[in-house]
């Protein structure tokens, strides 16, 4: 039988052709004019043409990796351009457009991701180390968002288990806790609380042991076949396709292993609104909105966006629903 998480490869949008953005612009007549373009029509070229007006354009690399099999499907991909231009990542702003404009001189090289706490080997990982320690996969995994909407991505990376294994995980562990780089400079929603939506940074978020180790949890280093864009949470970031999206960790610097429930930075800001599981589940609302049913992006703007029900666990509840045996999901939310 086929997994029921299966997602449909061969619907890959192709990569865009323009490689010099630039002379498009000015072949468009657009470069004089530039600065009399209102603000929301500089942010479609941006859109469009895919440069920063401010920053040196983030560069991403190709990618070598195999296809996994089992994460493959028949549910049509994300168009590439929504996945990396509608971003929840509040350190380069709280509009799904601030990232792709704020994120493009983003720095990741060189990088340092530790592991560390309670392990037996502690991990010293370099920007080179992130993609070449381990043999790299291709997976398709549906991202739901607290915000009630979705998307079908191809990731590119490793399953966390395969990292905590490396570090070698101590007798008495019980939870993973995962931090987010701090660079005010670079990331500017970390000076500003009004733009980095008051959360307090560095951000953080954290997982049982036994959620760690689940072989969904993986550590992505790409997408679309190349590295991961500034926006999307360069140069590795964790993907947890049974859990709201703002679990799904960007940009870490730390993971460090525990013998206690770690705080996460959502529920420590609205602890009534984001619980520390936050796993998806269509039965339980949030405070403020429905979330029985989500919007899947695609082609269109997220209002012409396909009306779907949601699954609980976003579907993958064959392959995590044991780990919540016995528990109240309405509490443990």
């Amino acid at each position: 039988m086929t997994p029921n998480w299966n997602e449909k490869s061969s619907h890959i949008t192709p990569e865009p052709v323009f490689n010099d953005r630039r002379k498009i612009i000015k072949a468009l007549g657009l470069g004089a004019i530039g600065a009399s373009i209102p603000g929301y029509v500089q942010a479609g070229l941006f859109d469009l043409f895919g440069e920063s007006k401010t920053q040196m354009p983030f560069v991403t690399k190709p990618l070598s990796f195999t296809k996994n099999s089992v994460f493959t499907g028949d549910q049509i991909l994300t168009p590439e351009q929504k996945v990396i231009s509608h971003n929840n990542f509040y350190e380069f702003g709280t509009s799904k457009t601030d990232p792709i404009e704020n994120a493009q001189g983003f720095k990741v090289e060189p990088w340092t991701l530790k592991v560390e706490g309670l392990v037996d080997n502690p991990l010293t990982l370099d920007f080179d180390a992130l993609s070449k320690m381990f043999a790299l996969e291709e997976r398709v995994y549906r991202l739901r968002c607290v915000e009630a909407w979705s998307m079908v991505i191809p990731w590119v990376g490793f399953s966390l288990a395969t990292l905590l294994k490396k570090a070698g995980v101590k007798t008495g562990a019980s939870h993973v806790a995962f931090e987010t780089l701090f660079d005010p400079e670079q990331m500017p929603g970390q000076k500003s609380r009004l733009m980095g939506g008051g959360i307090h940074y560095p951000y953080v978020e954290g997982l049982r042991l036994d959620e760690a180790m689940n072989p969904l949890a993986f550590m992505a280093v790409g997408l679309y076949g190349k590295t991961l864009p500034a926006q999307n949470g360069a140069p590795i970031r964790l993907v947890l396709p049974w859990k709201y999206g703002f679990k799904s960790i960007k940009s870490i610097v730390r993971i460090r292993v525990m013998d206690k429930q770690p705080p996460t930075s959502w529920n420590q800001l609205a602890p009534h609104e984001y619980g520390f599981y936050a796993n998806v589940n269509p039965k339980v609302d949030h405070p403020r909105w429905s979330q029985a049913t989500e919007r899947r992006i695609g082609a269109g703007g997220i209002f012409s966006a396909q009306r779907i029900e949601t699954q609980p666990f976003n579907g993958y509840g064959e392959q995590v629903a044991y780990l919540y045996k016995d528990m109240d999901l309405s509490r443990y939310y």
